[in-house]
């Protein structure tokens, strides 16, 4: 009933800030899509690929696409601070402990989307593209060209904010820092489907790239927990899960 309770409050604060959301990430998008030419420039030349169209709408957009995604991109402290908001209401979690998971979220997102973009992303490329011989040359369409990449990109930011979330859930009392000792084997299984999900090639090398950062992010995430004594908070009666009955009263 508790979580009930908090996920009805988490719901009904996010939807106050949707419409201010939407209106942001639409004029940003609008504004980025002047410059969107040189961001897949920038991108191509990364890669070194060349890119082709197969449709008269292709160039296009793939233009809205780059110009939406960088939005995405630029309001994502914006976009955390709004989330962390709705999820801090239900458990009485503002001020400082609000700043901080805010600031800890954008951190890693960013850091996250650097390591994919310098790192897993060019190696992933290179792989898939050495496949090709002098019978079988790639034609890389720009609109699949750029899905992969976003995609991709913000894929690995959002996973990189885990131990974040981890820090959260046993701030809340939803999950027990021994819980996350416990069972760290399904955690390196869930991680390995993960990276063998969200990783653009196949091989073990590419998937250690992502499931080694993001298994160190998790025994981080268990490090945090114990440095900032969560669970003696709760054992003394301080955890701010009694902040759910409160607002549900209220």
């Amino acid at each position: 009933m508790k979580h009930y309770n908090a996920l009805v409050i988490f719901l009904s604060e996010l939807r106050k800030s949707v419409r201010l959301l939407g209106i942001s990430l639409l004029v940003l998008t609008v504004t980025v899509f002047f410059l969107s030419t040189g961001l897949i420039s920038v991108l191509q030349d990364h890669l070194r690929e060349k890119l082709y169209f197969f449709s008269v709408a292709g160039p296009f957009l793939a233009h809205v696409k780059v110009a939406f995604f960088a939005a995405l991109y630029l309001l994502m402290p914006m976009l955390m601070y709004v989330l962390w908001k709705s999820l801090g209401k239900p458990f009485g979690v503002s001020g400082k402990r609000l700043f901080w998971f805010v600031v800890a979220t954008c951190l890693l997102f960013y850091g996250g989307t650097i390591f994919c973009y310098l790192v897993t992303l060019p190696y992933g490329v290179k792989f898939l593209l050495s496949f090709q011989s002098e019978n079988m040359k790639a034609v890389i369409s720009i609109g699949r060209f750029v899905n992969f990449v976003t995609i991709f990109i913000l894929a690995f930011g959002v996973i990189f904010e885990l131990p974040v979330f981890m820090v959260f859930s046993a701030q809340v009392g939803l999950v027990s820092l021994r819980a996350f000792e416990k069972n760290r084997r399904f955690a390196v299984l869930g991680i390995a489907i993960i990276a063998a999900l969200l990783t653009p090639t196949p091989d073990v090398v590419n998937m250690a790239l992502m499931g080694c950062p993001l298994y160190l992010l998790y025994e981080a995430g268990i490090v945090v927990i114990r440095v900032l004594g969560i669970e003696k908070e709760k054992e003394k009666g301080k955890s701010p899960e009694s902040g759910i009955n409160r607002r549900a009263q209220s």
